[in-house]
């Protein structure tokens, strides 16, 4: 069967316009001030919108075993009020100035944005300064957060089918290494510690040598320059030591396998496979495989595992891009009637296809197009390229990776992705977990 001339006409100017936007660099201005906090500005006056945003490098990686969930806590705590920002006003005060404002934590770093309106970017930088330099941290503020966590614990993980999937594959996987514990943490942790802990920690990690400022939108540079010093210049230099994990996790020689029984109605069976931390080189033909396995509906494994042989209602691979090495997941559920057994054999086979087949070359350009479609579109708002921008820099201590970590992605060969499908996805190398409903106890 021909393709019609439309489609090839189509995909052409897809490609063309994807070089083209790939082609587009982003500029930015980046500097330390004295103090030590990293700052980055991107100018773009397309739209009256700026974000602002504040990374700590920090996340649950950097926690005491026994005072897990401290990140996460902070990211909730940082939104309490500040000695000049009433309890509760904080969240009134953006949404009054016609910002949206949210946070998150991961196992490597907590990450807090304001999207405003341009002639608000001030009022933006006053609010981040103030909660960095005087946070109200509280018996009050502590105990309701206290509650605020637990509770999210118990619906996001504790009450919700599959929701302790990433927690059990996670502590499986790692004996050693403080990823074995998720950023939410430990209710028990967080019952046990005292005020004067979460002071601690606030004042080792929140610090502006442990912080990286990077704004985007619509600003005039030398102007918000000024505006950052004015806000950020006085904040005192943090001077307790950092606490950098440099625990290397063993390797696995043999298989782990587990069975957990949860409130759910259909089984699930997840795989985890060591793999090396972002931005080394087989990292990228790793998640490019990901990508070849589970990213779309033509893509191996549904069009295989769900749709011709209808063993799954969902499956996907996902590799987790974290900054020391992490892991290559594989998960999926059961359709009805269909055992776990049955469902890892078919991932295995898809697994084992990887591993020996090559690719076809009209297979590997359709996954290069993704791939670049994806990194152009994950920078594609402000939001997006502050974030970009300050990973970057926090990672790799080169935030011109906004412009040039595709090349790595395209530098990534057909023989590279079936070679590391050959190194990683072994079975000494996994995890594999089933999930059985309770009532099969």
């Amino acid at each position: 069967m021909r393709t019609p001339l439309k489609a090839i006409l189509l995909a052409a100017a897809l490609q063309a316009f994807m070089l083209a936007g790939a082609q587009n660099r982003i500029q930015f201005t980046e500097y330390d001030l004295d103090n030590g906090l990293h700052v980055i500005l991107h100018k773009d006056n397309s739209t009256p919108i700026v974000a602002v945003t504040i990374s700590y490098h920090v996340g649950s990686k950097n926690e005491n075993p026994e005072r897990t969930g401290f990140a996460h806590f902070f990211e909730h705590l940082m939104f309490e009020g500040s000695k000049y920002i009433e309890r509760g006003e904080f969240d009134k005060i953006a949404m009054n100035a016609g910002a949206s404002l949210n946070a998150n934590t991961s196992f490597d770093r907590t990450f807090y944005y304001l999207l405003l309106p341009s002639n608000q970017l001030e009022l933006g930088l006053w609010m981040e300064s103030e909660r960095l330099l005087h946070l109200r941290i509280d018996s009050l503020g502590v105990e309701t957060q206290r509650s605020v966590v637990k509770e999210e614990r118990k619906q996001s993980y504790d009450n919700r089918p599959y929701g302790t999937m990433m927690e059990k594959t996670f502590a499986a996987a790692f004996k050693e290494h403080p990823y074995r514990w998720m950023p939410i943490g430990s209710a028990e942790s967080i019952n046990n510690a005292t005020l004067e802990e979460f002071m601690e920690f606030h004042s080792t990690f929140y610090v502006p040598n442990n912080a990286t400022l990077s704004i985007a939108g619509d600003i005039d540079v030398e102007q918000t320059k000024k505006l950052v010093q004015k806000y950020f210049g006085d904040i005192p230099r943090g001077t307790k030591p950092l606490y950098r994990p440099t625990i290397v996790e063993p390797v696995k020689t043999a298989e782990v396998r587990d069975t957990i029984y949860d409130n759910i109605q259909l089984p699930a069976v997840i795989q985890a496979y060591h793999m090396p931390a972002n931005g080394t080189p087989d990292y990228y033909a790793l998640s490019m495989l990901t990508t070849l396995l589970s990213d779309g509906e033509s893509s191996r494994m549904t069009k295989s595992i769900v749709n011709k042989q209808q063993k799954a209602m969902f499956v996907g691979a996902f590799p987790f891009a974290l900054e020391d090495p992490g892991l290559f997941m594989v998960f999926g559920i059961t359709n009805f009637g269909v055992e776990p057994n049955e469902l890892e054999d078919a991932v295995n086979a898809e697994i084992h296809k990887a591993q020996t087949e090559e690719l076809t070359d009209r297979e590997f350009q359709k996954l290069r197009n993704k791939v670049e479609n994806d990194f152009i579109s994950q920078n594609s708002t402000m939001a997006g390229i502050a974030e970009s921008l300050s990973d970057y820099h926090m990672y790799y201590g080169n935030a011109n990776l906004i412009n040039t970590e595709i090349d790595r992605y395209m530098a990534v060969t057909k023989e590279d992705i079936k070679r590391v499908a050959n190194q990683y996805l072994t079975k000494e190398n996994r995890v594999v977990l089933y999930y059985l409903p309770k009532e099969s106890l």
